[in-house]
């Protein structure tokens, strides 16, 4: 394919040669010739062009900024979309036809819509149901009375266990666990007692769990995850959380039981919620946050605990200058 054919399928424009060949898409560090490369700022454009990349993807207004472009470029209004777009169409998914392997085990009284592809040593559990055009791969699990919408992905031994409801499009990758135990005990003569953990999980339209991600049961009534929420790797989300729509947490963040954040709040990774807090909608978490108690609509926090992210950034800078400050009045006191 050429630049030209790579601008048709995205709608873009190219500013040079549209007719070098592209053999491929590879970011800066690993572009070759004949790659197409990436940039989204003005400062991986110019890493880009110094590259061994035959052509970049960029956008109009970062190319403006550069006053002699060395090597042609595709331009589009958002250079993240449109490489969505190509990786897609370069790599589209495997189909999978409709499949049932012989060491799958379906209870007689489970429902399976149509085009269904299960997988070898898949589970599926008395009285579930799973809508058309779902994919079951090797060892994983639908629990008993569980239901799972049309189009999701199960990857090996992704598990939504007995009652708990995945809405259409959802996907669990591999390890991942949908209504584990919540943690939840008493103590009682000396010993924890375990508090019966009743209730289930809900899962929205397009959502996305990590990789071992796990995300417990409610003790009783609903843990939930909004419609288009992402979950990365390795993420644990309490029983009784509410999770709103289109919300991103990354990699080993932690939600103590019975956090409420609402939609379109991003969290960075290795951030912690103590539980019983409410944190509002389109906040931005920092990773390595604290979060100890509520915080509302449009926030941007960070540090431990967590607090406006401006005054954090403010306190690190304090916290720089101790040393200076520690010998002026060293110094001072010496006088």
């Amino acid at each position: 394919m050429t630049l030209g054919d790579y601008a048709e399928r995205v709608g873009g424009t190219v500013r040079g040669d549209p007719s070098v060949a592209i053999a491929g898409i590879a970011a800066i560090d690993d572009a070759r010739a004949g790659s197409l490369t990436f940039a989204t700022d003005e400062r991986y454009l110019r890493a880009a062009l110094a590259s061994r990349a035959a052509a970049v993807l960029t956008e109009a207004g970062i190319a403006d900024k550069i006053e002699t472009a060395r090597k042609p470029l595709l331009l589009v209004p958002s250079a993240r979309v449109a490489l969505v777009a190509l990786l897609a169409a370069i790599e589209p998914p495997p189909p999978l036809a409709p499949y049932r392997d012989s060491s799958a085990i379906v209870d007689p009284s489970a429902v399976i819509g149509p085009d269904v592809h299960v997988g070898p040593l898949a589970v599926v559990g008395p009285n579930a149901r799973i809508g058309a055009d779902c994919v079951l791969f090797a060892g994983a699990l639908v629990g008993a009375g569980a239901r799972l919408g049309r189009g999701c992905t199960l990857h090996p031994r992704a598990m939504l266990l007995d009652r708990c409801v995945a809405g259409d499009r959802v996907t669990l990758q591999a390890g991942a666990v949908v209504g584990s135990d919540g943690f939840g005990y008493v103590f009682v003569d000396g010993k924890f007692v375990k508090i019966p953990q009743i209730g289930d999980v809900v899962l929205g339209d397009d959502v996305e769990i990590g990789a071992n991600t796990c995300i417990d049961r409610a003790q009783t009534g609903t843990t939930s995850i909004g419609d288009g929420t992402k979950i990365d790797n390795l993420v644990q989300i309490g029983h009784n959380c509410r999770i709103g729509s289109n919300c991103g947490l990354a990699a080993m963040t932690g939600l103590a039981g019975s956090t409420t954040i609402g939609d379109y709040t991003v969290v960075g990774g290795q951030s912690a919620f103590k539980g019983h807090i409410t944190v509002g909608s389109r906040v931005r978490i920092a990773g390595n946050t604290m979060v100890w108690g509520d915080i509302p609509d449009g926030a941007s926090v960070s540090g431990q605990p967590a607090r406006d992210h401006r005054e954090e950034l403010k306190q690190q800078v304090r916290l720089r200058n101790l040393d200076k400050l520690y010998e002026r009045v060293s110094a001072l006191e010496q006088k």
